[in-house]
């Protein structure tokens, strides 16, 4: 199995960029994302960019990257992890409408 790990850039060459990583410093192959400014969030696979993504959804993986460390050390109680644990489901908008 394969994980992304989001990446903050730090500082960017042609080919490679210098990332940190869950308190990690990386050097990211970013040939199929082009160069990114310092402060981009990149989805890693195997120490190579697949997409640029949001700090809000690099923040999102990196929590639930944490829930799985945290079940491997014995936890049970995930809820920390996951903001949305103590809500009812929702239906995306698109289901909610009824039709006659």
């Amino acid at each position: 199995m394969c994980l992304g790990i989001p990446a903050q850039v730090v500082d960017c060459a042609e080919h490679y960029a210098r990332c940190l990583s869950r308190g990690e410093e990386l050097r990211i192959d970013i040939r199929l994302v082009g160069a990114q400014a310092p402060g981009t969030w990149l989805l890693c696979f195997l120490d190579a960019a697949r997409e640029v993504i949001d700090a809000e959804r690099a923040a999102a993986i990196t929590a639930a990257l944490a829930a799985l460390d945290a079940v491997n050390a014995g936890a049970t109680d995930l809820s920390a992890f996951f903001a949305d644990l103590d809500r009812e489901p929702q239906l995306p908008e698109f289901l909610r409408t009824t039709h006659p």
